[in-house]
């Protein structure tokens, strides 16, 4: 009997008040929905809240609401009243109830009953008179390849019916109440797919198991498989999903890309086992060489394979405790999950029998089985002819069925060996035994055996372990068990009942049997069997165990056994054992002969230095000694030595024993000219142990730097060996280890220092081939060209791009051809392979004029290899589209044809195609045709201009009338123009244009003919003809014939106006007279006005030639004023020779100077040459001025043409007044053209000042420094001024460097500037920047020795720059200390005293820095002062203000408070953050604390000012305060002794340059030291 609690239901009592009696109640989907006589129907929520209300009151036909019933999937309700019911259904997606249509039935009365069938399908309704009616209650009906039928009762429920076989169908149902919306049948149409919103659901409909499963991916995209009858696999986006039949809930989901029955193996309860209620196991692939099997139960990994090859093929066996899986090289291996043991059992294919754990297999032409999986090593064989391809199981009876050609064959199986698996599994032993007892004892059935007797002994059933290991012929335990049996026997007989396995003695046997000694002696001791226990263990020769028992439970013969223990030890020569026990007894004589007899000097000598009374006995340390080192154990003989202070030998014993510290550690106390040695061998031993990493420091210590580096490279210590390198100089030659860096640096992707160690080694062939491999070309290439010919390099890529090419990398190797200029052979390699767009691409980029070319002949290849596509492409690509229309027209495709035409060479040439095209046609299908395509008219049009007159009337057949007409019009204008004359009339005339017969005949002058077809077709065209011949008459000057044709035409006027364009006057007077006496006053007229021009008819024209050649008459003829006035009619609107009109006006010039007189001459020169001007002719306009005297003219038309020399020549020859006139403007010019040099050789200043404006510093620095210093530098300080505005301080600072700092208070500001912008490049502090500190140094160093010898010698700003001058030292000094790790100590000083000089360095950076050196030397206190400051400075830079600074921590020190505010933060915001997670960090550990250090003033240390208000002098080397232990120097300058003397030591040892020169800085500016000092 069971008692179960529903967590979730619901409350009892009182729901909810409904106002009227509840004729009809149902429960629908967690509502409540109640109907009566007020004619509503309310859904209530089931806390009793109205959920909607159906209102039928106001219809007064409608009566009372008698009865409601809930379909059997809760989301439709039927309500029953007077005729009618009404249907509401519960729409999911919108969370309400819906009404359906009513359904009024006329005198079906009052409705009292209403039964729903339990799949939905049907409603029943009886009424109020008895009558019963069925309704059809689906929604819709679908069916599946005639073979099933799908009725949708509702949103959420499909019923599914077979149509044929007679089988039971299915109610497919979501358990969630969503709409079905899609139902598939798969795998066989055995089972089914269908999807709701937010589930899936699955069934088997042979076994009627459904299940639903949440599945929000509605994509569609899965796959489904149903090899396994248990389960269906889903496979979606890499991950599978594995729903059980009949369950609820996806038993299983893993993430693997191989999808494939083979290689996925899902087991489910397909056997049962004795105490297992659920065994639900998957294998699958998780890489091509990994398995993962899970325990879908749980979920949890139940282990993973990795294997060295792939595997195709995997499957778990029924029970899920072994896994069978076969690699591509067709090896057969057996795990044991459990185990996780792997056994290579076979070749080839594999199956499990089904309901066994046994394997079959096929390796060549041998079938091999395991009927005992469990010994992988027991296999039968026998020979086979084909392959196995399934595995029959039924009867009782086990068949192999091997496939040969056609046939098929069938191998038996031992049914009892394969029974002997399943009863094991199900554990029944004895029906195992009876098994094997029919059996020979073969090597399987003695595997059999053994697993029988280790099962029986496990479940107690001795009389079965004891045949077993009877039958294996294992005595010892068949006797051994036999006793236990007879004893079990004994005890249960006295007991009278039960079969006595349960008596300690015999638990305790069997405990002895499973070798379970400690389960077994607690089995005794918990019985008080206290000396079989200890029988037990002296039987099991474990004489420990038996006296620790002994003496734990104070057994009297403790003594006694403790004798026998020894007794039996010496007797069976265990002497070490026998001395540990003297040991343990105190006896420590004894044991160290014990121990020296047995072997073990090790033993010896450890008893003998842990007791006091034997470590002075020399004799017997220097015995023990000598048998360590027989043992040849010589670090503990060098102990024993060193014992008794025989320091030589024990340095001896550490070398051979390899003892390195130990010997170290003595040589440095007792013998140190031999560490170094020691050092060196210390090294050696770890090489020689691949301890490469621990060698390096040893190596390092003895001083053998190329070891070290081998060491280093060996250990992988990447960093380390870069340090050795960079410390090693160019000492020794370190080449092959360089080579091996740089390839290790260029794997990692760290090319630059790769490059860098290559290049180091010379090795520049290695750079190259690693950034070719790397492809990074440009770089690879840029070396080569600097260390090869240019031909290697070419002949180097081209010969790696035919790699690549080989390779198929044809965009790497078409970079290479690129690089080394050879774009032809990449262009050739992709056509090579056919790439033809790739081809292309390069040829538009190298040959662009051969593009066009390229594509046409690409499309010929192409058309001869029939790839008719792609040459149609290239065709039309490079502008032959012709081409491709002949190639296509070729092979009669006449659509490609017309398609290529119209696309590319526009509506003409689509109409000459289509043209063409139908001409193949011809008739009524060329009509069709042309019509279809809209060029019928065109074509015919086309087939007239080609002259193809027969077509183009085909054509026109069925056209209008007009139509033919046209033709004929057409057809007649080309036999005029063949001459063909008569035919061409009768075509005029079938075109209804006679008249153009006429005009043919007119214009041939075949006057009869015309006249013929004028008189019969065209009278009025009759004149026409009378005029033509009267043409033809004039120009044959048969002047009265003309005459009389015009008159029988009626055109008088015609002959009057020839007559005047012939100059005939009195031809035309006389024929006016005669013929049109009205006009002849006007023809008088004309005719005087004619006579009276015709002198001047050639002047009217504008001729120019006729103007010089009357010019020249006058001259000859000395009519002087008329030549002049023929010259100046010349004017350039008359000829575009402007020499002629230039000529003209100056010969007009020259006559007028000449002849005119002294007063109109020189005034109509002056014309003359202000017309010259106008025109360009300047020096012309000059001479003209000149030779009339007019200077200032003729000098201001030279300055016009910028003709300076002849301006200035004239000038000083005829008008000096006018040279300056002149020269400024020829620096007008000069300064308009840009022309700076030619201007500074007029003008210096001006020069140098253009030279500026054009940005060109560098020439006018050149130059200005050509002119003096005081020029110089008033440029350099213009010069100076620009590049801070550009924010270029350091260019500026290398502008004063190069031509010194002179002491000119008006360059003061700037040289502050540069010098305070320097201060506040955090960039530079690092030691790459010492060259720009020592520049500015030595600037500051400059500039102050300067201003010693002038007017500002100790004045307030002298004294300025002398503090900047130590900075900037401080700076250069701290520069070159981190270049060496000896001086991070110095190096961290002067970080911290800049912080007294923020006035000028900007306060943030100095904190910060000051803050990284602190930490770099472990000043964690200072440290966390200086970035907490830091932060500070960083809000206020923020808020740009300083009145929030807290400097509560800098009070009484010389770190001032007022200090300048930085604009800008000078730290970037990554340190920024770096330093406030430090603080923060730091802040809650409580051993740093927020305070500055002190000296033994009790002052900060750093601090100049001392407690009286005296101030100590800076160091030079740190500027730290120097109070005692001092280094004085000649200048008044001081240091710390010992910081001086690092310096020196350092720059000493490590030979750097940097510190070379800040000791010669020093030397310079502070004088030689007391002691002097040299490097």
């Amino acid at each position: 009997m069971f008692s179960v609690t529903d967590a979730f239901a619901l409350g009892k009592g009182k729901i909810l008040q409904h106002n009227v009696p509840p004729y009809a109640l149902c429960w629908a989907n967690n509502h409540i929905g109640i109907g009566g006589c007020d004619r509503k129907f309310i859904f209530y929520t089931k806390e009793g809240r109205l959920g909607q209300q159906f209102d039928y009151a106001r219809d007064d036909s409608e009566k009372e609401l008698t009865t409601a019933i809930c379909s059997p999937s809760g989301q439709s309700v039927v309500v029953g009243s007077f005729d009618r019911l009404r249907v509401f259904d519960w729409s999911p997606r919108r969370n309400i109830w819906e009404e359906s249509k009513m359904k009024e039935i006329k005198n079906l009365y009052t409705i009292t009953a209403l039964a729903w069938k339990r799949d939905g399908s049907r409603v029943t309704c009886g009424s109020l008179c008895g009558s019963v009616e069925l309704f059809d209650s689906a929604l819709k009906r679908a069916v599946w390849n005639d073979r099933w039928e799908m009725t949708y009762v509702g949103p959420s429920q499909v019923l599914i019916k077979p149509l044929k076989g007679g089988g039971r169908g299915v109610i497919l149902k979501s358990q969630y109440g969503y709409e079905i919306e899609d139902v598939k049948f798969m795998g066989k149409e055995r089972y089914l797919v269908a999807r709701t919103p937010e589930t899936l659901l699955v069934g088997d409909l042979s076994r009627n198991l459904l299940s639903e499963v949440p599945w929000m991916d509605n994509s569609g995209n899965e796959k489904f498989f149903f090899e396994n009858t248990n389960c269906c696999m889903i496979f979606n986006a890499g991950e599978l999903s594995i729903i059980e039949y009949g369950n609820n809930e996806l038993l299983g989901s893993v993430r693997t890309e191989f999808m494939n029955p083979h290689l996925i193996s899902v087991r489910i309860n397909e056997r049962r086992q004795k105490g297992v209620e659920d065994n639900k196991k998957m294998a699958y692939l998780v890489d091509l060489k990994t398995i993962t099997i899970i325990d879908l139960m749980y979920g949890v990994n139940l282990g993973v394979i990795s294997h060295d090859t792939k595997i195709d093929w995997l499957e778990l066996n029924e029970t899920g405790h072994k896994l069978l899986f076969r690699d591509k090289r067709q090896r057969l291996q057996l795990v044991d999950i459990e185990t996780k043991t792997n056994t290579v059992i076979l070749n080839y294919c594999s199956f499990w029998v089904p309901g066994s754990d046994v394997v079959v297999a096929q390796s060549q032409t041998n079938l091999c089985i395991w009927y005992n999986i469990d010994a992988p090593e027991r296999v039968t064989m026998f020979p086979i002819k084909g392959d196995i391809v399934d595995i029959d199981r039924s009867d009782n009876k086990t068949e192999v069925i091997v496939q040969d050609s056609r046939q098929e064959y069938s191998y038996t199986l031992d049914e009892g060996l394969i029974e002997f698996g399943t009863a094991i599994d199900d554990g029944d032993l004895l029906r195992a035994m009876t098994f094997l007892e029919s059996l020979e004892l073969t090597p399987e059935a003695e595997a059999m055996w053994r697993t029988l007797g280790r099962l029986a002994v496990d479940s107690q059933q001795l009389h079965i372990a004891e045949r077993c290991y009877a039958a294996l012929g294992d005595v010892s335990k068949a006797k051994y068990l036999r006793e236990v049996i007879m004893l079990a026997e004994q005890v249960a007989q006295k007991m009278g009942h039960g079969d006595g396995m349960d008596f300690y003695e015999v638990r305790a046997r069997m405990a002895v049997f499973s070798r379970q000694f400690k389960d077994a002696e607690a089995i005794y001791l918990d019985n008080n069997q206290v000396d079989s226990v200890i029988r037990m263990y002296q039987n099991m020769n474990k004489w420990d165990e038996a006296l620790q028992v002994a003496e734990t439970r104070r057994h009297p013969e403790l003594p006694q056994l403790r004798a026998n223990y020894h007794q039996w030890l010496m007797a069976t020569r265990q002497e070490e054992r026998a001395g540990e026990l003297k040991e343990q007894e105190g006896d420590y004589i004894h044991a160290v002969q014990l121990y020296l007899r047995s072997g073990l000097p090790a033993k010896a000598a450890r008893v003998t230095l842990n007791t006091p009374e034997l470590a002075n006995n020399v004799g017997l340390i220097n015995a023990i000694a000598q048998a360590l080192i027989t043992a040849e154990l010589f670090e503990k003989a060098g102990e024993m030595y060193q014992r008794v202070n025989e320091l030589e030998p024990a340095l001896d014993c550490f070398r051979r024993g390899s003892a390195y510290p130990r010997a170290v550690a003595l040589a440095r106390s007792n013998f140190p000219s031999v560490v170094v040695q020691l050092e060196e061998e210390w090294g050696d031993y770890l090489v020689s142990k691949r301890e490469m990493d621990a060698a390096i420091s040893h190596y390092i210590e003895a001083g053998k730097t190329i070891k070290a580096l081998d060491a280093a490279v060996h250990a992988r210590q990447w960093k380390k060996a870069m340090q050795i390198v960079q410390a090693a100089g160019g000492e020794q030659d370190i080449s092959p280890y360089l080579l091996k860096l740089g390839n290790h640096f260029a794997q990692i992707g760290d090319h630059a220092t790769a490059e860098k160690l290559f290049m180091d080694g010379g090795m520049f062939k290695e750079a190259i081939e690693m950034y070719n491999n790397a492809g990074k070309w440009d770089k690879a290439h840029y070396i080569a060209r600097q260390h090869m010919a240019p031909e290697q390099v070419t002949q180097m890529y081209i010969h790696q791009a035919q790699e690549l090419e080989e390779s198929g990398k044809f965009r790497d190797a078409e970079k290479l051809y690129i690089t080394v200029q050879e774009p032809d052979l990449a262009i050739t390699m992709y056509k090579k392979q056919r790439q033809y767009d790739q081809m292309m691409r390069l040829v538009t980029e190298h040959h662009p004029e051969l593009v066009n070319q390229t594509h046409v002949h690409l499309g010929g290849e192409l058309e001869n290899e029939n790839n008719y596509k792609e040459a149609e492409k290239h065709y039309v690509a490079g502008g032959d589209w012709k081409a491709a229309v002949n190639m296509w027209r070729g092979l009669e495709s006449w659509e490609d044809a017309f398609r290529v035409a119209k696309n590319s060479g526009g509506n003409n040439a689509a109409k000459q195609v289509a043209y063409l095209w139908a001409r193949t046609m011809g008739g009524e299908s060329a009509v069709k045709l042309l019509r279809k395509l809209g060029y019928l008219d065109q074509c015919i049009e086309y087939a007239c201009e080609s002259l193809q007159f027969d077509f183009a009337f085909e054509l026109a057949k069925g056209s209008p009338p007009s139509k033919v007409q046209e033709i004929h019009y057409k057809h007649a204008m080309a036999l005029e123009d063949d001459g063909k004359f008569p035919d061409a009339e009768e075509a005029f005339i079938r075109a209804g244009k006679p008249r153009e017969a006429v005009l043919m005949y007119v214009h041939n002058q075949q006057w009869p003919s015309a006249q013929r077809v004028a008189e019969n077709y065209d009278p009025d065209s009759v004149p026409d003809i009378l005029v033509g011949q009267a043409r033809q008459a004039f120009q044959e000057q048969n002047y009265s014939k003309f005459e009389s044709l015009l008159l029988r035409a009626g055109r008088s006027e015609m002959a009057i106006g020839l007559y005047k364009e012939a100059n005939m006057w009195q031809e035309a007077l006389r024929v006016c007279r005669e013929y049109a006496p009205h006009k002849l006053d006007e023809l008088q007229e004309e005719y005087d006005k004619n006579v009276m021009k015709q002198t001047g008819t050639s002047t009217a024209s504008g001729d120019v030639r006729m103007l010089l050649e009357q010019a020249a008459k006058w001259e000859q003829t000395d009519d002087v004023a008329k030549a002049i006035d023929c010259y100046m009619k010349i004017n350039p609107s008359m000829t575009q020779d402007r020499a002629i009109v230039e000529k003209s006006w100056m010969k007009a010039a020259e006559l007028a100077i000449k002849f005119l007189g002294s007063t109109k001459g020189p005034k109509l020169a002056a014309e003359m040459g202000k017309r010259l001007l106008e025109i360009g002719a300047n020096s012309a306009a000059a001479q003209v001025f000149l030779g009339s005297d007019k200077v200032r003219e003729a000098i201001e038309a030279l300055v016009q043409a910028s003709e300076w020399q002849k301006a200035k020549k004239i000038a000083q020859e005829m008008e000096p007044s006018y040279l300056k006139y002149v020269e400024e403007k020829y620096k007008e010019f000069l300064k308009t053209e840009g022309q700076a040099d030619a201007l500074a050789s007029v003008d210096v200043i001006q020069g140098l000042d253009m030279f500026v404006q054009k940005g060109q510093w560098q020439k006018c620095i050149e130059t200005a420094k050509q002119h003096g210093p005081q020029v110089l530098h008033k440029y350099l300080a213009l010069y100076a001024a620009h590049l801070i505005k550009e924010n270029m301080p350091v260019d500026a600072l290398k502008l004063y460097v190069k031509h010194g700092a002179p002491a000119q208070s008006q360059n003061y500001n700037i040289y502050k500037y540069i010098t305070v912008s320097m201060f506040g490049q955090h960039s530079l502090a690092k030691p790459e920047s010492y060259k720009v500190w020592s520049e500015l140094r030595e600037f500051l160093f400059d500039l102050v020795g300067n201003m010693n010898h002038s007017a500002e010698a100790g004045s307030a700003v002298h004294e300025v720059f002398q503090t900047m001058l130590f900075v900037a030292h401080l700076l250069a000094a701290r520069s070159a200390a981190y270049s060496v790790d000896q001086l991070t100590m110095v190096a961290s000083k002067i970080s911290v005293s800049l912080l007294r000089y923020t006035e000028l360095v900007p306060a943030d950076k100095a904190f910060f820095e000051a803050g990284v050196d602190a930490k770099k030397v472990g000043w964690d206190n200072l440290a966390f002062v200086c970035w907490n400051h830091f932060l500070d400075l960083v809000e206020a830079i923020e808020e740009g203000s300083l009145d929030t600074i807290d400097h509560s921590d800098f009070a009484d020190t010389d770190v001032p408070f007022e200090i300048p505010l930085p604009p800008r933060a000078n730290v970037d915001a990554a340190e920024t953050e770096r330093a406030k997670e430090w603080v923060l960090a730091v802040s809650m550990d409580q051993s740093v604390e927020q305070e500055l250090p002190r000296d033994e003033r009790g002052c900060y240390a750093a601090s100049l000012l001392n407690p009286d208000g005296s101030r100590a002098p800076p160091c030079v080397v740190t500027g730290y305060p120097v109070l005692k232990n001092k280094m004085e120097f000649q200048y008044g300058k001081v240091a710390n002794k010992d910081d001086w003397n690092s310096l020196v030591m350092t720059a000493k040892m490590t030979n750097s340059v940097e510190l070379t020169d800040v000791l010669r800085f020093v030397g310079t500016w502070a004088g030689t030291g007391q002691q002097g000092f040299r490097l």
